[in-house]
């Protein structure tokens, strides 16, 4: 995944959870962030972010607010990256078959997942969540509360017992990362039925990202500690 037209700023400030400050080449600029998660602990003033200048001339917001330098680390923040480095992975034969059919953004019943595959006789439905927050090497999911999130991971349950292949995508938007855990602080609910999920045949896997200020790329899996 590449974004097309990058530039550097230093992050000033954030007035709500749509809109950064940004002084890029000098010149204060509003910016669309592609994140409404917190990301309370990369969104410091004086920070060092990227961005993706738009090629619409009349969006409001001229630019995208996409990465953020966090000391040694390079996060990407884009809440739209996950799914289409996944969905390059796939396409590679990252699961099934670079023959397997992909449906993005599937509808069943009453949810929506992001990824419907099938090859020969195998069918899976896969959920994707990006992972922003990091602490001491470890990588941690959510970083609000998510009741969205144990939604998806009720329905992967249902699938699973209904004999589909059912997996949780954790994409780490970062590297190097130790292993990913389930954020018990912020959202304990969430942690128990992730275990839970695990135990009923939901695949729970993770995989952390090369990063740099105009690419993002699925790399290698990484251990999920439950």
């Amino acid at each position: 995944m590449k974004y097309r037209n990058s530039h550097k700023g230093k992050f000033i400030d954030r007035p709500n959870r749509f809109v950064a400050n940004v002084e890029i080449d000098g010149q204060l600029q509003v910016c669309h962030v592609k994140n409404t998660g917190r990301c309370q602990e990369l969104l410091l003033p004086g920070t060092t972010v990227y961005l993706e200048k738009s090629a619409n001339v009349n969006r409001k917001t001229a630019f995208d607010l996409v990465a953020v330098e966090k000391e040694d680390l390079l996060i990407n923040i884009d809440s739209q990256a996950p799914n289409k480095v996944v969905l390059e992975w796939l396409q590679a034969g990252g699961l099934y078959s670079k023959t397997a059919t992909i449906q993005p953004e599937i509808k069943h019943e009453n949810s929506r997942l992001d990824f419907y595959i099938e090859h020969e006789n195998r069918k899976a439905f896969i959920e994707v969540k990006g992972v922003t927050l990091e602490e001491k090497g470890v990588a941690a999911f959510p970083d609000a509360p998510t009741l969205r999130g144990i939604r998806h991971i009720q329905h992967l349950m249902d699938l699973a017992k209904k004999g589909y292949e059912a997996y949780l995508i954790f994409v780490v938007q970062f590297k190097p990362v130790k292993y990913v855990i389930p954020n018990d602080m912020t959202h304990p609910e969430f942690g128990e039925i992730l275990r839970l999920a695990a135990v009923e045949g939901v695949h729970v896997l993770a995989y952390d990202c090369m990063v740099t200020p105009d690419t993002m790329l699925l790399d290698k899996e990484v251990p999920v500690r439950l």
